[in-house]
């Protein structure tokens, strides 16, 4: 196979989420909807189970789920809702809903009303504590994960046992690093993998089990190794934000010759850089694995003054040889919107340029997006010269 059908392939995936859940319930599978984000995978997986990432859709109007939503929710949070209500997800067998931010936490329960006045599947609440490094903090963490996992056993009418968890902690510690090694690797290649391309390899490990999804991304970074040194003439750029990834927006990247030299974006690479510790107890793992999530803009830091996340950010631009940072702002997402100004003053600090542009899941329209990134990318291109 070669590499441009090996992307297509993760795109056929990527692009087509109801017709992989189709694909697995038709195995006589069962599914769990898994929520953005910080949900242990790993105990779906550990029942033989599925879990499918819902990260909203970029191919749906909002219309029944504004009968439960406030108009100020997140469009990625509405649409998930969307999709639930109108018969999109219909195949789940249950949903785990996170609350780590001032959207998700009401939207948890509007997703519970809704789904037990239309019978539909049931609804796993996860909430996860603000001071989650010391002991009371993983303690409780164990106790909501534990929480988690005798729901999880009902609907999957078997027991979770340390056995099969410890297993799958090892499957999704070997898909991080694969996925890590993927980001790497298309970072230093951007003439062999287009923003488009990187996009639809990475998304397309929500709707996949994780080991058919990483024996297939291994395939493809070992013929990424085998590629000369990149003879790259366009510009490169770190990513941040919530998500971005709408085929239509990335081809205007791949348009104007930016490459993606590395991501700060939670549908990416903050999801899979910090690996569960393969220990005897599985389930504190887990627990502690959520404690050694850092440089993250939906977890408490106790050292936020410092501006850690920021500096973080620009590291991620020096250590990639970006040229600057376009920063993917998710509109009504509170957090990232009241992080902004301190990103902000750390670039301006650390004179890397950086652009901000607003999205959302219902965006059709990309002209002015289109216009900034062209600006953006003369800009860098003259700064090179």
């Amino acid at each position: 196979m070669s590499m441009q059908e090996q992307f297509d392939a993760f795109a056929q995936v990527a692009n087509n989420p109801a017709a992989q859940l189709k694909k697995y319930k038709a195995e006589g599978r069962k599914a769990i909807g898994v929520m953005p984000y910080y949900a242990p995978e790993e105990l779906v997986f550990a029942a033989d189970m599925v879990p499918m990432g819902m990260w909203g859709t970029n191919d749906k109007n909002i219309k029944e789920a504004k009968e439960y939503c406030a108009s100020f929710y997140c469009s990625l949070a509405q649409l998930d809702l969307e999709m639930l209500l109108d018969g999109t997800l219909d195949d789940l067998d249950g949903v785990i809903m996170t609350v780590l931010c001032d959207t998700l936490r009401p939207m948890s329960q509007n997703i519970r009303v809704a789904m037990d006045k239309l019978g539909k599947m049931p609804t796993i609440f996860l909430a996860h504590p603000q001071n989650r490094r010391p002991e009371y903090g993983i303690q409780y963490t164990i106790s909501q994960y534990n929480n988690v996992k005798e729901q999880l056993e009902e609907i999957a009418g078997k027991k979770i046992t340390d056995e099969a968890l410890k297993e799958a902690i090892k499957v999704y510690n070997r898909s991080r690093e694969e996925r890590r090694r993927f980001v790497k690797l298309a970072g230093e290649h951007p003439e062999a993998v287009s923003a488009v391309n990187r996009s639809a390899v990475l998304k397309a490990s929500y709707f996949m089990l994780k080991d058919e999804y990483t024996d297939k991304l291994t395939a493809l970074n070992d013929e990424l190794e085998k590629l000369p040194a990149s003879d790259w003439n366009g510009v490169r750029i770190v990513t941040s934000g919530i998500i971005c990834d709408n085929p239509d927006l990335l081809q205007i990247l791949d348009d104007n010759k930016i490459a993606i030299a590395m991501d700060d974006v939670a549908h990416e690479s903050r999801s899979f850089r910090t690996d569960v510790p393969e220990d005897d107890d599985p389930m504190r793992a887990l627990a502690q694995q959520f404690a050694d999530q850092d440089y993250d803009v939906l977890l408490y830091d106790e050292a936020s003054a410092e501006n850690r996340r920021a500096e973080y950010v620009c590291d991620l631009v020096r250590d990639s040889k970006a040229q600057g940072i376009v920063v993917f702002m998710q509109n009504f997402c509170d957090p990232e919107e009241m992080e902004y100004p301190s990103l902000r003053q750390e670039f301006d600090k650390q004179n890397i340029r950086h652009i901000r542009l607003g999205i959302d899941h219902q965006m059709r329209d990309f002209g002015q997006a289109k216009t900034a990134l062209q600006a953006f990318a003369d800009v860098l291109a003259d700064e090179m010269a």
